[in-house]
This record gives structure tokens, sequence and C-alpha cells, in this order.
């Protein structure tokens, strides 16, 4: 196996699913002000593709826009063809996996038994996405991280404010993060200054965490 890739930045992935092309530029903005890193854009979004371009324009290199939801080869081309710098799945692909390693892309597939963390990491996976994770919560990243020390987890699934500081303290390298940051009535209301504060308060919990630790 090749070298796996590493996480850049702060480890929160913004998850974006369903988002208009309209409120697009101003999402990119909140998250590049807040201070978050890794946007992710669900290739079961309408136009996902067009999507991950504009995001790509649209951030110039301020945060990495990645794809989710990526189950197949096809979807893995689509996305990479459109500018995603890293990939994220809902489930273990041991295909995708290996070609994301092969081509040195990060990639963050989705297990959730022992067996399919174990395996994920030693494919290659920059981290390993425990999905869902409001099924075993804090108490399951914990019992998780006994056994696997070395395997980064990135929960997914339920992280809210409350729930973040719980995962981290439990083990979790970082968060996917999904409607409770990109709530669609704020969106729809063009509640930007709440969305602003909102990515803000993420990343400050998870700075608060980090400095705690050390």
């Amino acid at each position: 196996m090749k070298s796996r890739s590493k996480f850049e930045g702060i480890p929160l992935i913004g998850i974006l699913r369903g988002c208009s092309d309209a409120h697009l530029p101003h999402v990119i903005e909140c998250v590049l002000n807040g201070g978050m890193t890794h946007l992710e854009i669900t290739m079961n979004s309408p136009g996902a593709e067009k999507q991950i371009r504009d995001a790509v324009r649209y951030s110039e290199t301020g945060i990495k826009i990645g794809a989710g939801t990526v189950t197949n080869v096809d979807l893995l081309e689509r996305a990479l063809g459109s500018g995603a710098t890293f990939i994220v799945t809902p489930f273990l692909t041991r295909g995708i996996i290996m070609d994301c390693v092969q081509r040195n892309i990060p990639v963050f597939p989705g297990a959730f038994s022992p067996t399919e963390v174990c395996e994920a990491w030693e494919l290659g996976a920059a981290m390993v996405k425990i999905f869902p994770a409001e099924a075993g919560g804090a108490a399951f990243i914990r019992a998780l991280k006994g056994p696997f020390p070395q395997i980064q987890l990135l929960p997914t699934g339920g992280v809210d404010l409350d729930t973040l500081p719980q995962l981290l303290r439990a083990g979790a390298a970082g968060a996917g993060i999904g409607s409770p940051l990109f709530r669609k009535d704020r969106l729809e209301a063009n509640d930007w200054p709440w969305l602003e504060n909102q990515v803000r308060a993420f990343v400050n919990i998870y700075r608060e965490q980090l400095a705690g630790s050390t």
C-alpha cells in the first residue's frame, strides 16, 4: 500500500446536500469566514458536478472541496473530473479506497463494525468515517479507540454542537457535520450571519478540545 494521504487543516468536514446554486456562493463565504477548511458536496445532490466546479471556483484555494456519497467508480470519476480533491463514501467501498490511494486522493470511507473500520484503515483511508455515528455515540468511539488507538476516526451523522465535544473527548479525530450546520430553514431564509456563526462555533469547539488535550 502507498502512504496514506493526510488530512490537512481542521478535521471537520461540512456536508452540503441539496443546496441551491443561488445559495452556494454565500455558503462558501460563510465556511471560509467561519474557519472551516473542508466542504463536502454529496453526489446525490441535484447538479452536484456543477456545484463542485463552482465551489472550487468560489473558494479559490481557501478551502478544499470534496465529493460525498461516492458509491461506485462512475461517480468517483465524475467527482474527480469536476475538481473534487477528497472523496467520502457512505460504506466500505474497497475498490474506491484503493483507487484513491493509488492516485494520492484523500478518501474517507464509511464503516461501522470493528472489522470494517480496521479494513478501511489498512487499505489506506485518510480517516475512517464512522457512520451513522448517532447509533453508538461517544461510547462507541471510545470503545473503538481501545483496540485501534492508531486509527483516525471521523464520526458522521448526528454530530451537533452538543455531541461534538463528547465525540472528541472519546477519541474522535474530527467529524463530518451535515444538517446541524447547514440547516435548511436558515439557508432558505438567507440567514448568512447565522451560518457563519454556526461554522465558527463548531471550529471553536474543536480548537478548545485540542487545546485542552495538550
